[in-house]
């Protein structure tokens, strides 16, 4: 599959051109069907795209937000995806909308999992924006290189919903949505930023193991062209 490169001069415009993108798609399809959906990655690169994203004027109360994956940290801790979501963009109008949580209080990941996937199956499918970014080790979502169930991540024939993730140096448990959920998205969207990320992204385009580099699932097997987004 072909990847579209959409390069901007640093990342305040790209955080900008990005949020004009993602907020036409998802009024398309609150026009189309009456409700839109997203799901958007952590990490500190999109913080500015999720400020810029907040201040769009869509109807947002019909609009429902997740997470392509979270830590099973609860969402006060300073590593939840959750939390920095919360902070930077379900605010002012986008306060208006349905967040569905990966992380749930319960005993186990595999038990949030399972409520997350019944969850975010409801929504629908697919989403109308599915925003991944990438590792320098060339994970996306939490499709780690090694990851316990990186196989079962990455086979479009596992079904849709959210699994979860063991990986060294991956930290806290993960829960993932698997490959089916995202790679369908209307419009899926990397975004990454600086130049060492380009020279990954560049290293993921030649031929290799997807279980070496698991973003090279998304860029060979989606089912419409990965947009890439990418600021020095």
């Amino acid at each position: 599959m072909t990847s579209k490169l959409h390069t901007f001069e640093n990342g305040a415009a790209l955080a900008e051109g990005l949020a004009d993108a993602v907020s036409r798609t998802l009024a398309a399809g609150v026009a189309a069907r009456g409700s839109a959906s997203i799901a958007v990655s952590g990490g500190s690169t999109p913080k500015a795209f999720f400020q810029a994203l907040s201040k769009k004027d869509i109807a947002w109360d019909k609009v429902t937000v997740t997470l392509v994956d979270e830590r099973f940290v609860p969402p006060e801790s300073d590593r939840s995806n959750h939390g920095l979501v919360a902070a930077n963009l379900l605010q002012g109008k986008v306060a208006a909308a349905k967040f569905l949580p990966l992380y749930h209080a319960v005993a186990s990941a595999e038990a949030a999992a399972e409520i997350a996937s019944g969850e975010t199956a409801a929504i629908g499918a697919p989403f109308d924006v599915a925003i991944l970014g990438m590792g320098t080790d060339g994970h996306t979502a939490s499709f780690f290189p090694g990851g316990s169930q990186l196989a079962r991540a990455i086979d479009p024939a596992t079904p849709r919903g959210v699994i979860t993730m063991e990986a060294e140096g991956a930290g806290e448990t993960r829960l993932t949505l698997t490959f089916a959920s995202l790679q369908d998205a209307r419009l899926l969207v990397l975004h990454i930023e600086g130049e060492g990320k380009k020279t990954v992204l560049a290293k993921a385009e030649e031929a290799g193991d997807e279980k070496d580099m698991p973003i090279r699932a998304m860029l060979r097997r989606a089912a419409s062209p990965v947009e890439i987004y990418w600021a020095p």
